[in-house]
């Protein structure tokens, strides 16, 4: 049985969770702790790992993409929710690093560095349509409307995947200019 309510029940959230995230990563992003005399010393061993998390957050994807597409639901549904987790992971080291320590400026010169500014405009701008569009897929899997799920996960997978890949992108194009 399809749960209409349960959609309507969680759609205010979903559209405060999908404004509050944005607004309190921007704040956070400025944010530094040494600047209310929180010494604490940068986390610098965390974008590689983020990166990692958003790599692991592509593989997962594909694999979930893969699994309902064999019928595996079960398994699917289980692979949507670590995607979720995972990303949920990565926002917390990546606004725990940029609240110990400053941004580093992209270094490149060139034609390269109008790419790493596309792929990095994208990728943010990307990260922030995704977060309603996930959770509105979800909900509509939760409510068992399978149909509404299907068409919207058309449009939430390919950008989900895009953002998680262009993460490491953007990792790997920075990393040389790492302190």
């Amino acid at each position: 049985m399809e749960d209409h309510s349960l959609e309507k029940k969680y759609s205010k959230l979903i559209i405060a969770v999908s404004i509050i995230i944005p607004v309190v990563v921007a704040i956070l992003f400025g944010v530094k702790l040494k600047d209310f005399g929180i010494n604490v010393e940068p986390l610098s061993f965390l974008p590689p790992i983020y990166a990692t998390t958003n790599g692991i957050t592509a593989i997962v994807l594909v694999w979930a993409v893969m699994a309902i597409k064999n019928g595996k639901q079960k398994l699917h549904e289980r692979l949507m929710t670590f995607a979720i987790a995972l990303s949920i992971a990565f926002l917390v080291m990546y606004v725990a690093y940029h609240m110990t320590a400053d941004s580093t400026k992209f270094g490149g010169e060139g034609a390269i560095r109008y790419i790493y500014f596309f792929i990095l405009v994208t990728h943010i701008l990307l990260s922030i349509a995704i977060i309603p569009l996930v959770l509105i897929t979800y909900v509509r899997a939760l409510a068992k409307r399978f149909d509404r799920h299907k068409k919207i996960a058309k449009i939430t997978f390919p950008l989900w995947l895009y953002v998680a890949v262009t993460g490491v992108v953007v990792y790997l194009m920075i990393s040389p200019y790492y302190a």
